[in-house]
């Protein structure tokens, strides 16, 4: 049987991407995880809607009157990450995100001074909201590192190996 061992990076990442699975957003899952410099996450967030709100008033549309579509009330897994930090100071940390931030999470991340981003997915890289990130990245001395998993199928296999023992 092989062993089961799973790098920092692909760990957080890992719990980053079953925070994703708490949105209820039918077109876009995002998770974040927030690590400091002791591997010790101190803090987690998905994309939805404010917390402790009667989430009926909101719906989740892409298109059509900006007002009545998701875009102006959700808040981002990054910025819910930080947000819902056990910690104030989160300089010299990590964040593990499912998706390249946009520009507004990129301040947030920057104004707290996370060292370092490490994300899956940089789909919106050719909108200049994410142009912007980069920007803000590059100019704040912030880290963008891309992260390579393995296929879901290989983790997948790792695991049936363990549990047919």
């Amino acid at each position: 049987m092989g062993s089961i061992y799973l790098s920092w990076d692909e760990y957080f990442m890992g719990i980053a991407l079953f925070t994703s699975l708490r949105s209820k957003d039918p077109s876009s899952k995002v998770g974040a995880v927030i690590v400091n410099h002791k591997n010790r996450i101190v803090g987690t967030g998905y994309n939805g809607f404010i917390a402790g709100v009667d989430e009926s008033a909101f719906n989740w549309e892409r298109e059509g009157d900006w007002l009545n579509t998701k875009y102006p009330y959700v808040v981002h897994a990054e910025a819910n990450a930080v947000l819902n930090s056990t910690t104030i100071n989160m300089e010299n940390c990590r964040i593990y995100s499912t998706l390249f931030p946009c520009n507004e999470c990129a301040k947030k991340i920057a104004q707290k001074e996370i060292k370092e981003i490490i994300y899956l997915s940089e789909k919106h890289r050719q909108q200049d909201f994410h142009q912007a990130a980069v920007k803000i990245f590059e100019v704040s001395g912030i880290k963008i590192r891309k992260l390579v998993m393995p296929p879901l199928s290989e983790i997948i296999k790792k695991f049936s190996d363990f549990l047919a023992v």
